[in-house]
């Protein structure tokens, strides 16, 4: 089956349901899968074919929700790209990628313009002399003719850090994301379904997969182009939101926003959040200022499992009951729940054996929507999936009532605000400046963000570089989530017998007793 069919078979039925709402923008069923049709058709006419990749940079916008499924009806494969990655971050992706056709908003044309490629250029919004606007090609295209897709043909690609420099583009079939929405959400039946609330970007699975699940039950979209906080409590108010998704950072501000305490958020019925660890004490907060109704649910998940592979419900996040079970309940939401009824989860050792209960392991999951592989990386691919099974590179335990507790990452990754930070890309920047003779990059806990980057620099002798010199070296060329909030320097770095970095060791020397970052507390 191919994800076009999440809207096609909807829109069969209830043509007049509004099923997006954008600023002053309303659209139905029908509207959507006719814009979605000639949008098919003008691809078509850039020579757009089977299998082929079709890129797009844009924040959240329904040209870009049309994108995906016209692109997927083609069978073609939709490549949505992180709008905030700078210059050389960019290069890279279109690289591996190779699109057909790049699109890209206004905003992002000069970025989309210097990029190297054989892609065709066109424009999300206006006309440009090396970008023809889409909505001209849309005005001369003819109908799109529909291509059979196999149900293991490659739908999408979704880029993700790894532990090397690399970004690796994962491959998600149309079987995957199809069994990750037949398998977490109900087919429209005509009857109100709420309003989603999506602010998550298409680059990232939590925002792709939250349109595709929408789509398909008939719940209104309310698309935010990006996060704000003030706009987000508007909107949630506004358009009596009753499902949303947030990364710990963005419950963080919006709890924080002046805003909050006067906001009727009386519609709202789920609260999902995940893509970071959320800090316990920030959890508690929500749910004790949040609206008493609201379910708050922790989704955990990677891009390369389809989204949301554990979940800790609602009930879990209801501390009432007796004190025993609410000090139960409290250690609990410091973990991710427990696998969904389609997904198995085990921990195993190095040798890829399964320890035993309460033992920490690496998690290996396996589930009928893992991904395909890395495309164009199958060393990558093969040190990942073992006969059926994904090497997550999280470490972590579970308790005996099945509830998995994370306790660090194999690949020392950084998450930040639910996005991934390899630590090797920013070391190679940082060292690739002239006053730099070596640095280590760590992530530090914090409140807001889940971690904060952090980098050790040791100075070449008589090197001559401030911190904010080098921050702005790095936020020159990286993207901006990406850049250290803090760099401390020292004489030497730690490292074991063959030279390699010992970075729990540099971890260990920036937390204080109690496990806070000395990052955060200067």
């Amino acid at each position: 089956m191919n994800i076009a069919e999440l809207l096609d078979i909807p829109a069969s039925m209830f043509p007049d349901q509004e099923i997006v709402s954008f600023e002053d923008q309303r659209t139905t069923y029908e509207q959507l899968q006719d814009r979605v049709a000639r949008t098919a058709g003008a691809l078509q006419a850039l020579g757009v074919r089977s299998g082929d990749r079709v890129a797009a940079l844009q924040t959240n916008t329904p040209s870009v929700t049309e994108l995906l499924y016209a692109t997927t009806s083609l069978g073609a494969v939709f490549v949505p790209l992180n709008y905030r990655a700078r210059t050389e971050e960019l290069a890279q992706m279109l690289d591996v990628a190779s699109p057909t056709v790049l699109l890209a908003g206004d905003r992002y044309l000069d970025l989309a313009r210097g990029m190297p490629g054989r892609h065709t250029l066109v424009s999300l919004e206006t006309a440009d002399r090396d970008a023809p606007a889409l909505e001209g090609l849309l005005e001369a295209a003819g109908p799109a003719v529909p291509e059979e897709t196999a149900d293991d043909a490659l739908a999408v690609l979704l880029f993700t850090s790894g532990t090397t420099a690399m970004a690796k583009a994962v491959m998600l079939a149309h079987a995957d994301l199809v069994n990750f929405v037949f398998n977490t959400t109900e087919m429209a039946d005509g009857s109100d379904r709420g309003a989603v609330l999506v602010c998550a970007p298409l680059y990232h699975v939590a925002g792709l997969t939250a349109v595709l699940a929408a789509t398909f039950a008939g719940r209104r979209m309310v698309v935010m182009r990006q996060f704000d906080a003030a706009e987000w409590l508007r909107l949630a108010a506004l358009e009596q939101v009753t499902h949303a998704f947030l990364v710990p950072t963005m419950v963080k501000r919006a709890l924080e926003h002046p805003t909050f305490a006067e906001t009727d958020l009386s519609s709202l019925q789920v609260l999902s959040y995940g893509a970071a660890p959320m800090p316990l004490s920030l959890i508690r907060r929500a749910i004790g200022t949040f609206p008493p109704a609201v379910q708050f649910i922790n989704a955990f998940g990677q891009t390369e499992t389809t989204s949301t592979v554990t979940m800790l419900g609602p009930d879990d996040h209801r501390l009432d009951g007796t004190p025993d079970e609410v000090e139960k309940k409290i250690r609990r939401l410091a973990s991710i729940g427990r696998p969904l009824p389609d997904v198995e989860v085990r921990m195993v050792d190095d040798r890829g054996e399964p320890v035993a209960a309460g033992q920490v392991g690496e998690i290996a999951i396996r589930t009928d929507r893992t991904m395909r592989g890395y495309y164009g990386q199958p060393d990558a691919t093969q040190a990942t999936l073992h006969d059926g099974w994904l090497h997550t590179r999280d470490l972590g335990w579970m308790d005996e009532d099945g509830y998995i507790f994370l306790v660090g990452r194999k690949s020392d990754m950084i998450i930040r605000g639910g996005e991934n930070i390899a630590p090797e890309e920013i070391e190679i920047v940082l060292e690739s400046h002239s006053a730099v003779e070596e640095a280590a990059v760590i992530g530090l806990p914090d409140e807001e963000w889940g971690e904060r980057v952090v980098a050790v620099v040791v100075l070449l002798p008589g090197g001559d570089a401030s911190e904010a010199d080098l921050i702005d070296f790095c936020h020159e060329r990286l993207a901006s989530f990406k850049k250290p909030e803090r760099i401390f320097f020292a004489d030497a770095l730690p490292r074991n017998a063959l030279g390699k970095l010992v970075r729990r060791e540099v971890r260990a020397l920036y937390l204080d007793e109690s496990g806070r970052s000395a990052a955060s507390a200067t």
